[in-house]
């Protein structure tokens, strides 16, 4: 089998995680690929000479991700529709997405050798705007969120808003989070949003501390094509897809809908997304008898 490894992080959990999945998978007679950037920053360190990558191909069977969820947000942008599944090891915070934790790695690989998994799909956003816009056009589509918010001023903005060309309103507020139901734990939830399961066939618009006190969380089907945009005392303002930003003129419009591909992550049998957010939100554990 062919695996890819990426990571973005060069610290002791990491490398420490690295170290384990790299015994395994020899072990195992992988055959072991490493995203170039990540094997040039700790070559030294783990004193091993691995092949490497830069872009994939649909050659690979999966891919491990390294670190937090924001990890597999970046590997999501090198898999694009290549249908590569996913996994993660996780050696951050949170692990909505990254689940396995370092001691339980070698149980894990041995599940995917196995083919002791299922695989959850995962929806993303996709967006277009009416003005050339490099960063977005390299990479258009989001897994979390994509979001408007303010550039370089504390005023609120106004984001006028049209759900398959029917106005909906204009929220005057810090920004709008649309927010695929993967993202409904990250940035919306922070911001009032509803957690949201990732089958749900839906999308919901949260706004970002918004002066309208009737302004509330919405969520809408995810066939919906929404329509944005913005005005304010700058002339400027951000969007961002996930942890990727770009700064667009006011006035432009942004269209954002529900992408032609979606995202593979694997998810073990002894993993549930309900047993995830009992443990990640502080809901205490199962209290059945």
């Amino acid at each position: 089998m062919k695996v890819a490894i990426y990571s973005q992080f060069q610290k002791k959990k990491p490398l420490a995680s690295l170290e384990v999945l790299l015994e395994v998978l020899e072990k195992e007679n992988f055959d072991v690929f490493i995203e170039e950037t990540f094997f040039k920053n700790i070559s030294s360190k783990i004193k091993k000479t691995l092949n490497t990558f830069s872009s994939l191909d649909s050659s690979y069977d999966f891919l491990i991700s390294i670190g937090g969820d924001g990890t597999i947000l970046r590997a999501v942008t090198l898999v694009r529709d290549l249908d590569i599944p996913m996994v993660g090891i996780n050696t951050g915070r949170l692990g909505f997405l990254a689940t396995i934790q370092h001691d339980e790695i070698e149980d894990a690989i041995k599940s995917i050798i196995e083919k002791d998994y299922n695989i959850s799909e995962r929806t993303l956003l996709s967006i277009s705007v009416s003005e050339p816009n490099k960063e977005i056009e390299s990479c258009n589509f989001a897994l979390n969120e994509i979001a408007v918010s303010r550039k370089n001023t504390t005023s609120m903005i106004t984001v006028e808003t049209e759900l398959d060309g029917e106005y909906l309103t204009s929220y005057w507020s810090d920004g709008l989070i649309i927010s695929t139901p993967t993202g409904s734990t990250g940035y919306s939830l922070s911001c009032g949003g509803p957690v949201i399961t990732p089958k749900a066939a839906s999308f919901v618009l949260t706004p970002i501390a918004p002066h309208n006190l009737s302004a509330r969380p919405l969520v809408i089907e995810d066939s919906i094509t929404i329509k944005l945009k913005v005005d304010g005392r700058e002339k400027k303002h951000l969007v961002s897809l996930d942890s990727r930003i770009a700064t667009l003129s006011n006035k432009t419009e942004i269209t954002i809908k529900k992408a032609p591909f979606s995202i593979k992550m694997i998810a073990l049998h002894n993993e549930t997304f309900l047993d995830t957010l009992r443990k990640k939100l502080l809901w205490g554990e199962d209290k059945r008898n």
